[in-house]
């Protein structure tokens, strides 16, 4: 897999994407502690408690493609919005992801921001983004739907937790 570009800062309308920084680390595993359960266990909160703070902190140096979503209003950060490398596929094809606070949701600040990564994407000469997504997660099912990607049709892994659809968008 080819090393993904690190992201300058993006903006829409409502939002502001910049790089995301240790000091928002109790932001990003408070997304882990409001997975949804149907989510595999090693992507959620585990009994002896981690991913900790500690752990989140060393994650964000390997994640460069992922920026902090705030909005301009509060500065608050709602989540993070991206790229990321995509397994399996072609280098100069990454996978577009996103997870926001539920607080956020349902208000179209992950359309929002995927908007803008979609663009910058294009703009950098990407031929297509990936994205993978459970087959259960209609709100996110929905974003890629406004956000121009379509079901492939391949199903990426199948497990107890439901199926993780692959979809793709032409840039």
């Amino acid at each position: 897999m080819a090393p993904i570009r690190v992201l300058d800062a993006l903006e829409t309308d409502r939002l502001m994407l910049r790089p995301r920084r240790t000091d928002e680390a109790a932001t990003y595993r408070r997304l882990w502690t409001e997975r949804d359960p149907r989510v595999p266990e090693h992507r959620r909160i585990d009994a002896d408690g981690r991913p900790t703070l500690a752990d989140i902190v060393e994650q964000l140096a390997d994640e460069p493609g992922l920026l902090a979503v705030h909005r301009k209003d509060t500065a608050e950060v709602i989540g993070y919005c991206g790229v990321i490398g995509h397994e399996g596929g072609a280098p100069d094809e990454p996978e577009l992801a996103f997870e926001l606070l539920r607080s956020a949701h349902g208000r179209g600040y992950a359309t929002e921001a995927g908007a803008a990564v979609v663009a910058w994407a294009r703009a950098a000469g990407y031929p297509r983004l990936w994205a993978s997504v459970w087959d259960w997660n209609v709100a996110s099912r929905r974003v890629l739907e406004k956000l121009e990607f379509h079901e492939t049709g391949a199903v990426v892994s199948a497990s107890v937790h439901g199926r993780s659809l692959l979809t793709v968008r032409e840039l």
